[in-house]
């Protein structure tokens, strides 16, 4: 009995499981096709690259392209990409913005210093365009009225030469103080104030009806508070909005343009 299982002992021994055999000469096969492929593009033939890369495709299931990429550094998702050719573009239209209502704003500016009426008038450019504000109501005002001074009429004579052959939308925003005893409430009498201005810069200015509209905002949009009367006439306005037709991502650039502008020196 003993010598028999040793014999069995004997002869499971030279048996044992080779199954690893196959596992090895699968990664043997699998290394053997890598350094072929190595080989093969390490002298790029044109048309043994196509063919391989057609037959990669195919057996990775993807679709053969006709072109190779040979790009580096990290991979953007197509979402996340930025045509930097639209980004320039962009800001090239916004630059030419800034120019055309700085001009415009440069043609005001002269006009009023040609006859010392620059005191009170403001000029702001902006994402909506170039602002002209009349500040003050002594100036352009009587308290807790709408009608016109003699010198607004003639800041609205002096600037309309430059706004109605411009060809863009104006908008005329009335703005009052609070504490007014003459009207029901600061709306009546801002809207009061922009329609005024509208009506003058349409029947003396010559701005087209069709371009120009007017919005009254009360007291909502105040510079300050009204503690005190000089404040108070700060709040007193009307702005003359000359408003940009260049499209909601261009007019974004325009504060940027301007600040180029003026960081650029003169020649």
């Amino acid at each position: 009995m003993k010598q028999r299982r040793r014999r069995t002992t004997e002869h499971e021994e030279e048996h044992v499981d080779e199954r690893w055999m196959a596992s090895y000469m699968d990664m043997v096969t699998v290394l053997m096709c890598m350094f072929i492929v190595l080989f093969a593009m390490s002298t790029v033939d044109q048309d043994k690259f196509d063919k391989l890369r057609n037959s990669l495709a195919t057996g990775f299931g993807a679709v053969a392209s006709e072109t190779v990429d040979v790009a580096s550094g990290t991979v953007v998702p197509p979402e996340q990409k930025v045509d930097e050719a639209e980004s320039f573009s962009s800001m090239e239209l916004a630059l030419k913005e800034a120019d055309r209502l700085t001009a415009l704003r440069q043609q005001m500016e002269s006009a009023l210093k040609a006859e010392q009426l620059e005191a009170n008038v403001q000029f702001q450019i902006n994402e909506r365009g170039l602002t002209v504000k009349l500040v003050g109501s002594q100036a352009f005002f009587l308290p807790d009225r709408p009608d016109l001074t003699p010198r607004a009429s003639q800041v609205l004579d002096t600037i309309s030469p430059t706004l109605a052959p411009a060809g863009l939308e104006i908008m005329v925003e009335g703005h009052a103080a609070n504490g007014i005893t003459a009207y029901p409430s600061t709306w009546e009498l801002s809207s009061a104030r922009s329609v005024n201005v509208l009506r003058y810069l349409v029947d003396r200015g010559g701005v087209p009806p069709g371009r120009i509209g007017a919005v009254a905002f009360g007291s909502a949009r105040q510079v300050n508070d009204d503690s005190t009367e000089e404040l108070m006439e700060l709040n007193r306005r009307v702005d003359v909005v000359v408003l940009s037709d260049q499209p909601e991502a261009i007019r974004a650039l325009i504060p940027a343009a301007v600040q180029a502008q003026a960081a650029t020196p003169a020649h």
